[in-house]
């Protein structure tokens, strides 16, 4: 039944394996469980609440997106979605927590439509393949910069913004992680990136229990908790709708769109699920509309937009080809429904060396790019380079799409720079005057 459910013979896979790919892919995202609802806590949302969104949105879009789209490409409240969420909508910004949440919903309406008309198809479409290419390995830099953070490998720096954090227990398990999973993945076991986080995992609860460092393994005084709905269905929708938060809305909605394709584009190009006679992901209509309810959902269960996850990628390493690594993926978070007090089990320090390594698999893709044809290397390497330093995917695919057009008119080429794109390019401009 699941192998003509999902085609497993057909994409030369097995249960067993997308089973596994679908552990992986779960255990380096599973951070979200804990750090959505920590950070959207600070703006009022009770933690509980947030964390029942959290797991409810995930398990509920992965699992549709394997059985409507058959890819392996799991989905989450997305980081960095989240951070504007919190501080430049509500903290910093104009909204109350409850008027963002309905901005969310608003969003994921204006998505589905935009998903059911092809815009976003057409937007995918309007991606020059260079910068495809170097978004791809820009996103696998910043899962691996986001790795390095979580181990405390590197960490704030005054003088030079960031800096090593030196060697102590915590690193020294980043280390060992990174070094054990690195020849377990060069051996081919499979399986390698599911060893290595419950490795790592194992000896951060050891030394925790031994007094050799604190604060990265949490164990639980209970195991079952019930779940809380004070944030399901509390979204002001009318007060998104103001005149007043017209820009914050347009704003959220254009960063989520291009944090959405991107990511989804990225982990496409890495795991070959792109069409050959088209040259654009597979299924990418289907996925983007199944993108497009997860945002509606979150606005609905009482979190910020997910998204296609990048930490989907592992999966895609571990052998995940179909929707049954999606499906898995999401049955993984449903259990957290009850289980909330052992979030903190599976520690960032052993999902870091993980993350490492699937921003080293994302980079492959800069081997397809001209490097001496600066007409297109210009504008990948910026796209490549800012998404990391930025801290965030929207600005680096926005720069390159900016710098590739610019250089296209000045070489007299503008004939070469689709009609979609300059679309892009106004909202881009718009975006970036009102993203602070």
């Amino acid at each position: 039944m699941l192998d003509k459910l999902f085609q497993l013979k057909e994409h030369k896979t097995t249960v067993q394996t997308e089973i596994r790919a679908g552990i992986a892919t779960f255990l380096t995202m599973a951070y979200i469980i804990a750090v959505n609802p920590g950070m959207l806590s600070q703006t009022g949302m009770p933690f509980e609440g947030v964390l029942l969104a959290t797991v409810a949105v995930s398990a509920i879009v992965s699992i549709l997106m394997g059985l409507y789209t058959n890819l392996p490409f799991a989905l989450a409240p997305g980081m960095g979605i989240n951070a504007f969420f919190t501080y430049n909508l509500v903290l910093y910004g104009p909204l109350e927590w409850q008027t963002a949440l309905g901005a969310v919903f608003i969003s994921g309406i204006v998505f589905i439509i935009l998903s059911i008309f092809k815009v976003r198809e057409m937007i995918v479409a309007a991606i020059p393949p260079s910068l495809r290419y170097a978004v791809a390995a820009g996103i696998g830099l910043f899962l691996s910069f986001i790795g390095l953070q979580n181990a405390g490998f590197v960490v704030a720096n005054e003088a030079t913004l960031v800096g090593f954090g030196g060697m102590n227990v915590t690193t020294g398990l980043f280390v060992i992680g990174l070094l054990l999973t690195a020849v377990l993945v060069i051996n081919k076991v499979k399986g390698a990136l599911i060893y290595g986080v419950l490795t790592v995992s194992v000896l951060a609860l050891i030394a925790t229990l031994l007094g050799w460092v604190e604060g990265i393994v949490f164990v639980p005084d209970a195991v079952f908790a019930l779940p809380s709905f004070e944030v399901f269905m509390a979204m002001d929708v009318v007060g998104a709708l103001s005149l007043g938060v017209i820009m914050p809305v347009f704003t959220l909605l254009f960063t989520d769109l291009f944090d959405s394709i991107s990511t989804f584009v990225g982990v496409a190009e890495v795991g070959g699920f792109m069409d050959e006679e088209t040259q654009q992901p597979k299924n990418v209509g289907k996925a983007l509309l199944v993108d497009a309810v997860g945002t509606t959902l979150s606005g609905i269960f009482g979190t910020s937009s997910a998204t296609t996850y990048i930490e989907s990628a592992a999966g895609v390493e571990e052998g995940g080809r179909t929707g049954l690594t999606a499906v898995v993926t999401g049955l993984l978070f449903l259990p957290f429904i009850f289980l909330s007090p052992i979030v903190g089990f599976i520690p960032a320090v052993a999902t870091a060396p993980v993350l490492v390594l699937v921003g080293l698999f994302m980079t492959h893709p800069v081997l397809h790019i001209k490097w001496d044809n600066f007409e297109e290397s210009v504008p990948a390497f910026l796209a490549m380079l800012l998404i990391p330093l930025t801290y965030n995917i929207t600005q680096g695919i926005v720069w390159g799409f900016l710098s590739y057009t610019v250089i296209k008119i000045f070489r007299g080429k503008i004939s070469e720079v689709p009609a979609t794109l300059w679309i892009i390019n106004v909202f881009a401009i718009i975006a970036l005057f009102f993203a602070h």
